[in-house]
Formats: C-alpha cells, sequence, structure tokens
C-alpha cells in the first residue's frame, strides 16, 4: 500500500492539474470501488472548483467551493492519470513494476476539468475509495476522527514520549498505529528504527521516562522518522509493485533501503558487521540489524 511520500507525491503531481479548476464532467464507470459512492456522487462534484488539495496520513483531500471536501484513498493499487489539454499523457502506457494493471479496463472514475485536462483514476484491485464530505466536518468525519499526529508536523521525541508512555506493546506496533502517528508504513518504519538504532520489539513506552519527559531513543526516533520521510518525499517515494507518480515514473527511494528487503545483506551502516534479518510481527515482515539493533 502507498505510505506517506507516495501519497504526497501523488499530491504534488495532482495540484497543477486540479488546483484551481472545475469539473466539467464526471463519469463513473462502476457503481463502488471498495465502498459504494456517495449519493449523486457525480453531480455534486460537477460544477464545482478545487480550492485545494491536501494530504492527511495517506489520504488526499480537496476542497470543494461547496463547502464539500473529496477524500481519496488509494488503497493498495489506485493511481491517477493526467491527460493534458494538448493530448499529452503524463502516464504513458505500463509502469508498474509487476504486472500490466495500468490497463484502461481499470478506469473507473473520469474528471473532465474546466481547463482541458482529465484526470482519471485507475485501480486494478479497487482497494481505494472516494468519498464526499463536509468540509466543516472533515477532521471529525469517520476517516480522521481517530487519526494521530502528522510525522511531518512538528514531530519531536517529547511527542512521541507523551504518545507512547505506559504502552507495552511492541515498538513497531505503536509506530504503525494510525491513532497515534499517522501515515506510518512498513517500509519507513523498519528504515527509521534502524537508523535510531532500535529494536522493533523493544516495548513502546520505553521511550519516555517515569516522568513523562523523552529518553534520548525517543529523540533519535522523532529525528530519523522525519529524516527518512523527507528524504523519500524528495526521491518521489518509493516503487515496489503497483506505485508510480502521476507522471508515469517510479519512486526511486527503494534504492537507498537500508533494511527493508534485504534479508541477509550486510549492514550497511559503517562499521557494522552484522546482516539484515527478518522477524514476522503481526502478520507483517519485519527487517532489522540485529547487531546496530540490539533488544533493549
Amino acid at each position: 500500500m502507498p505510505e506517506l511520500p507516495e501519497v504526497e507525491t501523488v499530491r504534488r503531481g495532482l495540484a497543477p492539474a486540479l488546483v484551481g479548476a472545475r469539473f466539467s464532467r464526471v463519469t463513473l464507470r462502476r457503481a463502488n470501488l471498495r465502498f459504494p459512492f456517495p449519493e449523486r456522487f457525480a453531480a455534486r462534484l460537477e460544477g464545482r472548483t478545487v480550492t485545494g488539495l491536501a494530504r492527511r496520513a495517506k489520504y488526499l483531500t480537496a476542497a470543494l467551493d461547496s463547502g464539500e471536501t473529496l477524500v481519496m484513498h488509494l488503497g493498495m493499487s489506485g493511481r491517477f492519470d493526467v491527460v493534458l489539454p494538448d493530448g499529452s499523457n503524463l502516464s504513458p502506457g505500463d509502469f508498474y513494476l509487476e504486472g500490466a494493471q495500468g490497463t484502461p479496463k481499470h478506469d473507473h472514475v473520469v474528471m473532465a476539468m474546466s481547463t482541458g485536462a482529465t484526470v482519471t483514476y485507475n485501480d486494478a484491485r479497487r482497494f481505494g475509495f472516494m468519498d464526499l464530505v463536509p468540509s466543516a466536518e472533515l477532521a471529525a468525519c469517520r476517516h480522521f476522527a481517530r487519526m494521530g499526529v502528522e510525522p511531518l508536523d512538528g514531530l519531536t521525541g517529547a511527542v512521541i514520549a507523551r504518545l507512547f508512555r505506559h504502552k507495552i506493546a511492541p515498538l513497531k506496533a505503536a509506530l504503525l498505529d494510525q491513532r497515534l502517528i499517522a501515515g506510518l508504513g512498513n517500509i519507513y518504519v523498519c528504515e527509521a528504527l534502524h537508523r535510531a538504532r532500535l529494536h522493533p520489539e523493544a516495548l513502546a513506552g520505553s521511550l519516555a521516562r517515569p516522568d513523562g519527559r523523552p529518553t534520548p531513543e525517543a529523540n533519535a526516533l522523532a529525528k530519523a522518522i522525519v529524516q527518512v520521510l523527507e528524504e523519500a518525499v524528495k526521491a518521489g517515494g518509493s516503487t515496489l509493485r503497483d506505485y508510480a507518480h502521476t507522471d508515469g515514473s517510479a519512486g526511486a527511494f527503494q534504492h537507498a533501503f537500508r533494511v527493508y528487503d534485504r534479508v541477509g545483506l550486510p549492514c550497511s551502516r559503517p562499521g557494522c558487521a552484522g546482516a539484515i534479518t527478518r522477524i514476522v510481527q503481526a502478520n507483517r515482515s519485519t527487517f532489522f540489524c540485529a547487531t546496530c539493533q540490539p533488544p533493549g
């Protein structure tokens, strides 16, 4: 599933085609994605202007001049293709790394914009979805009401200590809990833990002192999370299977992975003689170096 850097990359690619433009016509080629479309979905979009395009965790939110917000989630294989007014296509051909899943038969939502651009939502697995909610109620809607803090919006060791204090869950599980920190996924959690030299099975609560102040490990982890996310956004995200930019190019951060999917390979930390190992936590693979990420 696309994580925060991938969704942010899609947002940046979509913004020039959507922000300030009006939906001239919206065509739904099926009645549902993961969930049914909202009532009168196309009619509520047509004639409305996009006043802003933002990201909340792994969601895209397009504010409309109607007072509603279009909420979009890419699921596992969702993507947007943009055709410019001159007919050039920003996502030509098949650019998935595995399988021809960008074919027209998976084009489910076609948005013709007032600028002459066409934005098409393609989703082979249909795990993505779209919703319309009142903008004034966005923070309290079912998608975001229980969502945690944004990691690129002032995450510090003190914030982590406050969120994790007294928690006995493994550190990796706490980092993946979207009610605590929103937008983190398996890839970037593994990478951040390695940079912070923290074992994924350490107790989350160990990052807070008895009085609630952050430990040095909490400060190191906050710094590592922000660093790895910012580097991934700059690289355009990571391409594994179904993710690609709106311009059809592949994200490049996978070439900078230090632990993720590198089981058996030498640790990339200078001076470390360890190798990357894999364990399973909550049915998900965790990659780390047991030498420089020892148990607490």
